[in-house]
């Protein structure tokens, strides 16, 4: 079922669990999405830079920095700066919710993540940002 507009829409997944990045990957794909993936923040950051997605749905808990860091980096850089950010962690705790959200991101998701509700919210925060 494609419900993403006709228009190719891109979202960086950066998620260090192979297993979970799979599981969002076909999610999105089949949600209409191009998907690119990444694993680190520096994968992150350098496929933002070249490929400029629509959206990045970020793992606050990466192996090489912070999620936050990621996003500080993004909305830092003139090139990067207007594409729209998701937080995806597994801490339901309202200062980190209020630090993402402070440091430029559209959405703060908390793991296990109502599959249906994220795929429904996508295009609204890709609008934000883009009218942003």
């Amino acid at each position: 079922m494609k419900d993403a507009d006709p228009v190719a829409r891109t979202v960086l997944l950066v998620e260090d669990s192979d297993a979970i990045r799979d599981a969002f990957t076909i999610l999105l794909e089949d949600a209409g999405y191009g998907v690119l993936g990444a694993a680190t923040g520096a994968e992150a950051l350098r496929l933002a830079e070249e490929r400029l997605p629509d959206l990045v749905l970020l793992d606050m808990g990466l192996p090489d920095t912070t999620g936050l860091e990621v996003v500080r980096q993004l909305k830092a850089a003139p090139r990067t700066a207007s594409i729209a950010v998701v937080a995806l962690t597994g801490r339901d705790e309202e200062a980190d919710r209020r630090a993402c959200l402070a440091a430029g991101c559209a959405a703060y998701v908390v793991k296990p993540v109502n599959t249906q509700k994220l795929v429904r919210d996508l295009p609204g925060w890709m609008a934000t940002a883009a009218a942003g």
